[in-house]
C-alpha cells in the first residue's frame, strides 16, 4: 500500500459530492441479482468493498453490465444463483462476506468464502449460528473465522434475537429468510441501519417492522427496480468534521443520505457545537438525501452512550478526532465492536490521536479523550484500516507542519478518490 504526505494548514472550501453509499451499494446489487428483471443502478459506489460484491455475484452467475457509478443487474429470481466454480473472495469486505453468506443459505449448493488477511480474523459465529438454526451447514475455523463454508437449501423460518447490534447480522438472516419456508423474524437490542428493510420493500417484498422486530416472509418474489443511491454519510463525515476543526472553511457537501439510522455522528456534533446547516431531506429510491452547509466551528467534549454508537459506528475514527480538539473532555463508551473491524480501530484511534499529541486513553470498551488546542506532526501508520488513514490524513491538515499517512492507498476500500477531492477543496 503506498503512503500519503500531507502539509498542515488551509481551510476546506467549495462543494463536493461524496461516493455512494456503500451499505446501500451493496444491497442493491444483492437484491437486483435476486430479483425477477433488470435492475438499474445509478451511484453506485466505486470502493473496492463494493467491487467484492460484484465480484462474487458473478462468480454466481449474475451478469452485471457497465461500470459504478451506472451499472445494470440481470436478476436471476429468488433461489436462481448458480453454483460457484471456485471460493467466493470476499475481499475486504465483512458486508460481502455475511450478506452473501444468507443468500446462498438459500440455494442448494455449497458455497466456500475467503477473504484478505483482515477479513479472515473477524468473528463470523455471530452469522453462522441464525443461518444453522435455519437448517443450513455453516463450517468456520476453529476460531469461528473465515474460511466460511455455507451448503443450503431447504431452510425454515426463526425468530432470532441479535446478541449484538449488527445491522450486517440482521440483512444476512432476512436475506436467508426470503428463501426459507414460513416467517423470519429478527429482534434486535437495538435499532441499527434499516437500508435492507427498505430496500426489500422498494423491490416489491413486504416487510413487517414492530419496533425492534422485522419480519419477512419467505417466497417473497423481488421485482427488478430503478434504486438511486445516495452519498455516503460515513465518507460524507470526513468532511463536515474536516470543515468544522480548520479555520475559516466554509464547505457544502452535497446529497448525502439522511437516513435517520446513519445520522448520529451529525447529533453529536450539533452538541458539540458544530455549525452545520442541514438542507431540507428530499426522498430518492426508498432513501432520503440531504445537504450539509458547514462552517468552521468551536467545539466543546461530550458523552457518546453505548445506546448512540450503532448509529454512528463507523464514524467514530473521525468523531474522535472532533472530541481532540474540542474544549474539554470526551467519552465513547461500548466501543468493542471496534475491536472487530479491518483493525483493532478502537486502540487504533487511541495511538493515532496519541501521536498527534492528543491525549485519548482506552479503559475496557470506552475511549477517553482530552481535547487539546493544537496537534503535532506526526507519522501514522493506518494499519490497513480505510476510516484511520482519512482520519490520519485530516489530523495532518490540522496540525502544524508535515504529517504523514502509512499505508494510505486503504482509503480506496471505500472512497477510491478521496485525497484527490481533498486537496482540490483545499485553501490557503
Amino acid at each position: 500500500m503506498k503512503d500519503r504526505s500531507v502539509a498542515g494548514g488551509g481551510r476546506l472550501e467549495g462543494e463536493v459530492r461524496v461516493p455512494g453509499d456503500k451499505s446501500v451499494s451493496h444491497r442493491a446489487l444483492i437484491l437486483g441479482a435476486l430479483a425477477d428483471g433488470e435492475t438499474v443502478v445509478e451511484g453506485l459506489s466505486s470502493g473496492a468493498d463494493v467491487g467484492s460484491t460484484r465480484t462474487c455475484l458473478a462468480a454466481l452467475g449474475v451478469e452485471i453490465s457497465g461500470a459504478a457509478p451506472s451499472v445494470r443487474v440481470r436478476g436471476r429470481g429468488l433461489g436462481g444463483l448458480k453454483a460457484p466454480s471456485g471460493d467466493l473472495d470476499a475481499g475486504n469486505s465483512g458486508t460481502t462476506m455475511r450478506l452473501l453468506a444468507g443468500v446462498v443459505a438459500g440455494h442448494a449448493f455449497p458455497c466456500r468464502f475467503v477473504g484478505d488477511e483482515s477479513l479472515m480474523r473477524r468473528p463470523m459465529r455471530r452469522v453462522a449460528e441464525p443461518l444453522r438454526a435455519m437448517g443450513a451447514a455453516v463450517g468456520l475455523s476453529e476460531a469461528g473465522t473465515a474460511p466460511l463454508s455455507v451448503s443450503g437449501g431447504a431452510l425454515k423460518g426463526i425468530e432470532y434475537a441479535l446478541p449484538m447490534a449488527s445491522a450486517q447480522v440482521k440483512s444476512s438472516v432476512l436475506l436467508a429468510g426470503l428463501h426459507a419456508k414460513g416467517t423470519t423474524t429478527v429482534v434486535e437490542p437495538a435499532a441499527t441501519r434499516d437500508h435492507t428493510e427498505r430496500m426489500l420493500a422498494a423491490f416489491g417484498v413486504p416487510v413487517a417492522v414492530r419496533g425492534l422486530k422485522v419480519s419477512v416472509e419467505g417466497g417473497s418474489r423481488l421485482t427488478a427496480a430503478r434504486v438511486l443511491i445516495p452519498g455516503d454519510p460515513s465518507s460524507a463525515a470526513f468532511w463536515v468534521v474536516a470543515a468544522t476543526l480548520a479555520p475559516g472553511s466554509e464547505l457544502a457537501v452535497r446529497g448525502v443520505g439522511s437516513n435517520p439510522t446513519r445520522t448520529g455522528y451529525l447529533n453529536v456534533l450539533a452538541r458539540m457545537g458544530a455549525d452545520i446547516h442541514r438542507e431540507p431531506a428530499r426522498g430518492e429510491g426508498g432513501e432520503s438525501v440531504e445537504d450539509l452547509i458547514v462552517s468552521s466551528s468551536d467545539l466543546s467534549g461530550t458523552d457518546i452512550s453505548a445506546a448512540e454508537i450503532p448509529g454512528l459506528i463507523d464514524e467514530v475514527p473521525i468523531l474522535a478526532l472532533a472530541a481532540a480538539l474540542a474544549s474539554g473532555e470526551s467519552r465513547f463508551s461500548g466501543l468493542g465492536e471496534l475491536r472487530h473491524k479491518e483493525s483493532d480501530r478502537l486502540m487504533g484511534i487511541a495511538a493515532l490521536l496519541t501521536s498527534f499529541g492528543a491525549s485519548a486513553r482506552v479503559e475496557n470498551d470506552d475511549l477517553l479523550i482530552t481535547g487539546t488546542k493544537a496537534l503535532t506532526p506526526a507519522k501514522v501508520d493506518s494499519l490497513g484500516d480505510h476510516r484511520l488513514a482519512m482520519t490520519g490524513y485530516i489530523a495532518g491538515m490540522l496540525a502544524s507542519g508535515e504529517s504523514g499517512v502509512l499505508g494510505a492507498s486503504c482509503a480506496e476500500i471505500s472512497y477510491p478518490t478521496f485525497y484527490d477531492d481533498f486537496n482540490s477543496r483545499r485553501g490557503a
